[in-house]
């Protein structure tokens, strides 16, 4: 269940965020379609992205970790391969699309799912 909620809230982020950004596009602003690039893009991050890392591990190390940034930007675009009708432009595009996505996908599960306070006993 914690599962399909997260693919809700990125699906609402991607559709958001490719109406405002230019250069990212969902063709016609289908809705059926940001729930397939949140679906894809759950997938590439669950099963590429640790390989990509993986073999990337010089060059993240290298940069101090910025070069995750990279491989969040060509997660995109792969996602975009895959997905008829989601377009991004250049990985510039990607790039800022991944960076927002992220920053945004991370502020409302925080608030979808936060922790509840013990309550203290005196």
């Amino acid at each position: 269940m914690k599962f399909l909620i997260k693919v809700l809230i990125t699906t609402v982020n991607v559709f958001v965020l490719a109406y405002i950004l230019p250069g990212v596009d969902i063709v016609n602003n289908n809705f059926f379609t940001a729930i397939v690039v949140a679906f894809v893009l759950a997938l590439l991050d669950a099963f590429i992205k640790p390989l990509l890392i993986l073999l990337t591990l010089p060059a993240t190390i290298l940069t101090l970790g910025l070069f995750l940034f990279v491989i969040n930007a060509c997660i995109i675009l792969i996602d975009a391969h895959f997905v008829h009708g989601f377009k991004v432009d250049s990985f510039w595009h990607a790039l800022l699309f991944s960076v927002l996505l992220s920053f945004f996908n991370s502020f409302v599960h925080k608030q979808a799912f936060k922790e509840k306070e013990p309550v203290k006993r005196a």
